[in-house]
């Protein structure tokens, strides 16, 4: 889990994700991330993982703006449960999270990192 905050602190540091954060959502949790050298980072992860991750990150919880969520309707005191009703929320695995986590990926992949196709997808 290490591997991954660091990876989400290198996505969050350089803004990768800004404007794009059901892409970020889609790619942590549906597809296989590695580093530049080929090591694993990710396969997929939980939505409880995920959360708890981002709660570490202190990622933060004004993006949920850009998913069309009211902050100020989420647990303000429960980081991780705040993060888990977003990810509930936006549907991590719709098309348009897919063609997110598309957009991204290529970014990503100029940065460096490999990013693997969505489920469900041939490559």
């Amino acid at each position: 889990m290490d591997v991954l905050r660091e990876f989400l602190a290198d996505v969050k540091r350089h803004g990768y994700a800004r404007g794009n954060l059901l892409g970020m959502l889609h790619l942590s949790i549906g597809r296989q991330i590695k580093a530049a050298d080929g090591a694993i980072l990710s396969r997929g992860l939980t939505r409880r993982e995920l959360a708890d991750l981002l709660k570490k990150a202190r990622w933060n919880p004004d993006a949920v703006l850009e998913l069309g969520l009211d902050p100020a309707a989420l647990p303000p005191r429960d980081r991780q449960r705040y993060w888990y009703q977003v990810i509930a929320q936006v549907r991590v695995d719709s098309a348009q999270a897919t063609e997110a986590g598309d957009r991204l990926a290529q970014v990503l992949n100029s940065a460096g990192y490999q990013i693997g196709t969505a489920p469900g997808t041939v490559s």
